[in-house]
């Protein structure tokens, strides 16, 4: 199977949030210290929809 680039995959990530709800989880108590908050930059620079 053909993965995706990372980028496409977060630009792919970004256009469904335009049409659909989804949320990305873990079980870091600190945003700021956490993946989450890298994952939020990056899906705001490609235009997604962020609650």
């Amino acid at each position: 199977m053909n993965e995706l680039p990372a980028s496409r995959t977060l630009d792919l990530l970004a256009i469904l949030s335009r049409g659909a709800d989804f949320s990305v989880g873990c079980y870091c108590e600190d945003e700021a210290r956490c993946h989450r908050s890298v994952l939020k930059e990056l899906m705001a620079e490609r235009g997604a929809a962020i609650a």
